[in-house]
């Protein structure tokens, strides 16, 4: 057991949905191995509340944690498993990251029948998808595709494409694989073509930032590589001021100690977009290095981008 941990039980709190109560499952049960007792405290965020319109038109990805947030600051948990890509970079005062789990495969996935491709599809098929980045990144490749609004968990978003409402639909494949649900017929677009959300993948722990004992206990479940990538890729969102009205999409990986870092900005309609792709070999303070590059992508392509930032928060 770590020193200076109380044997007393923590409280983490977690959405209720299937994939967060996973998430957080492996969480605690890592935590359990090194004798560290937790209960899962279910907290209902806005974001899961709000079921039939964007998240965009109600206050952004955000409301995904707003609630988590508000029962740190009261007192009510001890900390609070993410999706970081639902985590905005900006959090509210007293509180911090203290750990980043290794990172899941960050690429998105495609589920349509007979296990077609993007290019398969038939003309004008229906994809349904919720996120902005996604719609962009379709209609750039297959502008004649109809994409539609898609909200809910995992369980329901694949429900409804067997029920005939789409022809396909994408989904992350971290998520999947959380939940056992890699196994079914899919196809897999790669970074090279197809760059993910940013954070993609990566599961965060959210606590006070003066909560010592809480820090010490989950100090283990930090994944160094991970949380380099994310410190990259989370600059490069702040620096372009990047909401999710925004398609933003990027990937750092961390390669030895080179950083490979490919970052997009897209319009909306997704015909027309900006890009940078960088590789720099990191040194005596990775963490600050990281940032330092996803800044510097993201002030690099702002003034181009900037059309599309200011629709975003119009």
């Amino acid at each position: 057991m770590p020193q200076n941990i109380p044997n007393a039980i923590l409280r983490l709190g977690t959405r209720g949905s299937r994939l967060a109560m996973a998430q957080s499952e492996q969480v605690r049960q890592r935590l359990a191995a090194m004798g560290i007792a937790c209960e899962l405290v279910e907290v209902r965020t806005s974001g899961d509340r709000i079921q039939d319109r964007p998240l965009a038109d109600a206050g952004g990805k955000g409301l995904f944690v707003k609630e988590l947030e508000e029962a740190l600051l009261a007192g009510r948990i001890d900390f609070a498993v993410h999706s970081m890509k639902d985590v905005p970079v900006e959090l509210p005062p007293g509180l911090s990251l203290g750990a980043v789990l290794e990172r899941e495969d960050p690429r998105d996935a495609l589920i349509a029948p007979e296990r077609r491709a993007l290019a398969a599809l038939p003309p004008g098929a229906r994809l349904g998808t919720a996120s902005v980045r996604r719609r962009a990144q379709a209609l750039r490749a297959r502008p004649d595709l109809h994409v539609q609004l898609l909200r809910g968990n995992v369980d329901t978003r694949l429900r409804r494409l067997e029920a005939g409402d789409f022809d396909a639909i994408l989904l992350a494949h971290a998520g999947l694989k959380r939940l056992g649900l890699a196994n079914r017929p899919l196809s897999l677009l790669e970074t090279d073509d197809w760059l993910p959300a940013l954070a993609q993948g990566a599961v965060g722990i959210e606590l006070r930032s003066d909560d010592t004992r809480t820090r010490n206990a989950i100090a283990p479940l930090r994944h160094l590589a991970t949380e380099i990538a994310l410190s990259c890729e989370r600059a490069f969102q702040a620096a372009l001021d990047g909401s999710c009205r925004t398609p933003i999409a990027g990937l750092a990986e961390l390669r030895g100690n080179e950083l490979h870092f490919a970052g997009e900005v897209l319009a909306p309609d997704g015909q027309d977009g900006v890009a940078h792709r960088c590789v720099q070999t990191l040194a005596s303070d990775p963490l600050a290095e990281a940032a330092r590059i996803g800044h510097e992508a993201g002030l690099a392509l702002k003034s181009t981008a900037a059309p599309w930032l200011a629709a975003a928060c119009g």
